[in-house]
Order: C-alpha cells, then sequence, then structure tokens
C-alpha cells in the first residue's frame, strides 16, 4: 500500500517520521494547552462532524481509548495529507498547540488566529513530525487553513529533514 503514498508521505516514513497519535500527546501534554482538552472550552456552533475530512482542515482529536475504557486526552491538528488507498481513509496531521513557549524551536510555525481557522488563540504548528490520524479519533473540524500555508508547512518539514542529514 505505501507505494500509492504520497511523495511527501513516503518521504516522512523513509525518515521515521511518522509517528502513532498517542506520541504527539506525551511531547505536547494537553493540560499545557489553553482548552485544557475539554471538548466544551472549543465547541461552538460552528464546529462541524464529518465522516470525511480534507487536507487543510483543523480538527479536534481524541487520543485513544485506554484498556480500562478511560478516553484519552483531546488535541488540535491540521491534516497535511491522507492516505486514501486505505478504508476508512487514514489522516496525517502536524500537531497545532496554543503554546506559543515552543515557538522558539525552529520547526514551530506560528499560525495567527483568523475567522477561518476558528482558534481561540494563536497557536503553532509542529512542522517536524506527521502524526497518524485515524478518522474515528476526530471529533470535530474547528476550521481550515489555506493550501498556502499547508506548502510553508510541508516545506518546513522537508527543510528540517535537509539539515539534518548535513549536519
Amino acid at each position: 500500500m505505501q507505494d500509492k503514498l504520497s511523495d511527501f508521505l513516503k518521504t516522512a516514513y523513509e525518515h521515521g517520521k511518522v509517528k502513532e497519535l498517542k506520541e504527539a500527546f506525551e511531547e505536547y501534554p494537553v493540560k499545557e494547552e489553553y482548552h485544557k482538552g475539554k471538548i466544551e472550552n472549543v465547541l461552538r456552533e460552528n464546529s462541524e462532524s464529518y465522516n470525511f475530512y480534507e487536507i487543510g482542515d483543523i480538527v479536534f482529536v481524541r487520543e485513544y481509548s485506554y484498556p480500562d475504557g478511560e478516553v484519552g486526552n483531546n488535541h488540535f491538528f491540521v491534516i497535511i495529507d491522507q492516505d486514501n488507498t486505505a478504508v476508512p481513509i487514514e489522516n496525517f496531521g502536524m500537531l497545532v498547540s496554543s503554546n506559543l513557549n515552543k515557538l522558539k524551536f525552529q520547526t514551530n510555525k506560528l499560525l495567527k488566529k483568523d475567522q477561518t481557522n476558528n482558534l481561540d488563540k494563536d497557536s503553532l504548528v509542529k512542522t517536524d513530525v506527521i502524526y497518524k490520524i485515524p478518522s474515528e479519533q476526530i471529533i470535530f473540524k474547528i476550521g481550515i487553513v489555506s493550501y498556502e500555508k499547508i506548502e510553508e508547512y510541508r516545506k518546513s518539514f522537508y527543510d528540517n529533514l535537509k539539515n539534518k542529514t548535513t549536519e
């Protein structure tokens, strides 16, 4: 199946930069986000629930269910690519965080809140890792980012890979 992936995803897999969703929650704990992982802190009338999401959508994602049945934390991601060969579609995203202290890292890019992305606060997009997001883990869509922003995030991802290989 991986032979049908986009060049972007193939590159990410080749460099070991596609991670499981739970790793995003370990590195960027939800308790450090303004919403604290609570749906009611971000849910608004224009939040939309779909069975299909598109590249550029900002989505609210649940981590996973623990063996004891407890639901894990919630976080924002921007969908950066998709694997359309799998059914259901598997989404690949970059983490969106309101913890602007982490902008000091070169791979984190500022995403200013606006009427299109529907963020409540200026945030950052972590562009050095891609996370696999099963569709059933997406709770709802809150907004979108432009194709230009998606290309900026992909370029940052590639630039980071180049810098790692020249070090």
